[in-house]
């Protein structure tokens, strides 16, 4: 049977169906991209800026902050961005910036959910409405006639929108579950990546002597040339006859 003939048999439940349908294929495309993006760099990623830490802080913020594209580039370089940081704002820093990373990795979860509960109300709305058209149809005195195989007809052709709901409801449910195990499996790694790093830190913190002299150096203002000062020269006392 064609498509475009199940959808119109389908009633008019099925077109905010389409609808629900193509918001979820599009996050869980949108989703896969990201993804796919996060998992196949992230382990490099950390794996290059812990090993530099170890020998030195200002590589290891340089890798960092160019591999700020990824979340957990972001993640590692929010403590290393700061000229000067004790262990209690490194730590604050990287528990502020894993919040903020792992409620963006959450993005199009509250759109799925609305789209599993949605869809199979609609479908079984349209279920509904179709035998309540097909009921209205019969006569009594058509009962036990060949001229109710019409009504058995509509009735099978209203469950067309609950199959539809449902379907749309598990392939959403699916890829749901399977997006929320991904960030429950990149809180496992930000936990355990921040932990290395804040240890590494404890054990060697980063010496910021050149970076202190950099900055006075850049603060610092040139002594004025004489006869230039900001404020006038008093004037002279009066001569006073003895």
């Amino acid at each position: 049977m064609d498509i475009l003939d199940l959808f119109y048999k389908g009633g008019p439940a099925m077109w905010p169906l389409l609808v629900l349908s193509i918001l979820s294929l599009s996050v869980i495309f949108e989703r896969l991209w990201f993804w796919l993006r996060i998992l196949t760099q992230e382990k490099q990623i950390v794996d290059r800026i812990l090993d530099a830490a170890q020998d030195n802080w200002q590589v290891a913020a340089d890798i960092a902050r160019q591999a700020s594209h990824q979340p957990v580039g972001r993640f590692l370089y929010a403590p290393l961005r700061f000229p000067k940081t004790d262990a209690e704002t490194f730590r604050l820093a990287l528990e502020a910036t894993a919040e903020d990373e792992l409620a963006g990795m959450r993005r199009g979860e509250k759109l799925l959910e609305a789209v599993i509960a949605l869809a199979p109300l609609l479908g079984l709305l349209g279920t509904v409405l179709g035998l309540i058209r097909a009921l209205r149809s019969i006569r009594i005195g058509d009962l036990g006639t060949e001229s109710t195989a019409g009504v058995t007809t509509g009735i099978g052709e209203s469950l067309i929108a609950t199959a539809t709901g449902l379907i749309v409801a598990i392939i959403s449910l699916a890829f749901y579950r399977l997006f929320q195990s991904f960030v429950v499996n990149q809180v496992k790694v930000f936990r355990k990546a921040g932990n290395e790093m804040e240890l590494l830190y404890r054990q060697s913190p980063p010496d910021f002597s050149n970076m202190t002299s950099a900055i006075v150096h850049e603060n610092f203002t040139p002594p004025r040339k004489p006869g230039k000062t900001r404020f006038p020269e008093p004037p002279e006392p009066p001569n006073t006859p003895n």
